[in-house]
């Protein structure tokens, strides 16, 4: 860590958010005008957007994900986690990977923490669970899918047979109707390589509680996702809750019971909580408290921004409503980043600031391979689309939003590569426990079993013959 003289802007999160903004102000700042350090627990940003193709295998691992440094290669990287910050003496208290904790001073601090998966205390979630937060998750869902086809095509055992082919996922937004749609696709492709395992063997269950599917589109097209879904034997569950999980055995509200492997976790988001460790001004759902400069309220040297933010929406407000406040999607975020990190370089030279004021522009969701809904907003104007147009859209919009060139064109010639190749339908679970095969290769052999004595061969004929003689 360097001990520069210079003044500090401390970006504490280093997601869409933290890249974003380190990069601006980079880009805007005068050579050796501040010293910008990121603090995040893993050195690379996650695309997540790219999570559910991911699960899928349409895009390599390395690819949705982004190394800070290199991306942000005029930024100081700090592994670690924000613990605590305190804002009269203006350090905050850092753990890292390894080591004791330190304090880094800053002068400016970036709140970019993002969001954790939205959980709830529902018996056997914790255990059974798998979230669709980070890109680990998705190459585990992936892993584990194929694993449990394998498992069926191998056992005997009939229940064991209809657990493993039992998939439940629970929210249906973008992020849960997004990977049912891959993952479907996936064990569909990956089945016609099994002889005893068929994609009428399986179940897909998506539950929600909500009325409908994909609410960022809107009705019609929500209605269009759900049709789309349950065409392809999805079973579709709204106004549904999950009250149990317990070793598998999913409850649902409606009564229906089913026994599971694979219960995938995607009903929302949270703002990260490690946030109520730092003192700042936090609304009703845990989010920090913002202006419409990105400014923390009351403070003139702390931003925030993204999904750990409460942004007043302007154009909402505008437009009759005074409670409008800024989704929590990637469209803001990288927007908001920019105006942040103009923003901070402006009040480091005491210049006025900007507010953020963005008009949405529409969403689109991929439902699988050549199949998705979006919705774009030109003005007043909606246009709404289906099908493999959508998907189209779908994977322009997200190719161009994908940070860094490096990856754009690594992301592009993938799915250039895929066109004209079958879907891998390799498993590497092992990937989780490297070490397991050289640990049990490394363990002290057993040693042998002591044999019994065996009898004295001359003892045995006296024995022999004194039974003959009676």
């Amino acid at each position: 860590m360097s001990t520069t003289e210079r003044p500090r802007i401390l970006i504490v999160g280093g997601g869409y958010v933290g890249l974003y903004a380190a990069r601006r102000i980079l880009k805007k700042m005068r050579y050796a005008e501040a010293t910008v350090t990121v603090v995040d627990p893993r050195s690379y940003m996650t695309y997540q957007p790219f999570l559910p193709e991911t699960a899928a295998g349409s895009i390599s691992p390395r690819n949705v994900v982004v190394p800070m440094r290199r991306a942000v290669p005029g930024a100081e990287i700090l592994t670690g986690r924000v613990t605590s910050i305190d804002q009269d003496r203006k350090v905050a208290s850092v753990a890292p990977i390894v080591g004791e904790a330190y304090e880094v001073p800053f002068d400016y601090l970036v709140i970019a923490l993002g969001a954790v998966s939205r959980t709830f205390p529902t018996p056997g979630l914790a255990e059974a669970g798998i979230g669709m937060k980070g890109v680990e998750e998705a190459v585990g869902l992936r892993n584990h899918v194929l694993e449990q086809l394998d498992k069926a095509e191998s056992t005997t055992d009939e229940e064991i047979r209809r657990k493993a082919l039992t998939f439940v996922f629970v929210g249906g937004g973008f992020a849960g109707a997004e990977t049912i749609g891959e993952v479907e696709d996936l064990a569909r492709d990956a089945a016609k390589f099994y002889k005893n395992v068929k994609r009428e063997d399986m179940r897909f269950v998506l539950v929600d509680a909500a009325d409908k599917v994909l609410p960022e589109v809107g009705p019609e097209l929500g209605l269009y996702g759900k049709k789309h879904l349950e065409s392809r034997g999805i079973e579709v569950y709204l106004g549904t809750t999950m009250p149990s999980c317990v070793d598998g055995h999913v409850v649902l509200s409606n009564g229906l019971e089913v026994d599971s492997n694979t219960i995938v976790w995607t009903a929302g988001v949270k703002p990260n909580p490690a946030l109520a460790r730092f003192g700042l001004p936090l609304g009703p759902r845990g989010h920090v408290d913002t202006q419409a400069t990105l400014q923390v309220a009351g403070s003139d040297y702390i931003w925030a921004a993204g999904d750990n933010a409460q942004v007043p929406d302007l154009v909402g407000r505008a437009n009759g409503n005074p409670n409008a406040w800024c989704p929590p999607n990637a469209q803001h975020a990288m927007r908001q980043a920019k105006v942040l990190g103009d923003n901070v370089v402006s009040g480091m030279r005491g210049f006025p600031q900007g507010d953020y004021k963005h008009a949405n522009k529409g969403a689109v969701a991929g439902l699988g391979l050549h199949k998705g809904v979006a919705m774009i907003v030109m003005g007043k104007v909606k246009i709404k689309l289906k099908g493999r147009l959508a998907w189209y859209m779908h994977r322009g919009y997200h190719g161009l939003a994908m940070p860094t060139y490096n990856r754009k064109i690594r992301v592009i010639a993938e799915w250039t590569i895929n066109m004209f190749q079958k879907r891998d339908i390799t498993a590497l679970g092992a990937l989780e426990t490297p070490r397991e095969e050289f640990y049990e290769a490394a363990k002290p052999a057993p040693k042998p079993a002591a044999e019994a004595p065996k009898a004295d061969d001359s003892a045995t004929k006296k024995v022999e013959e004194k039974a003959k003689a009676s």
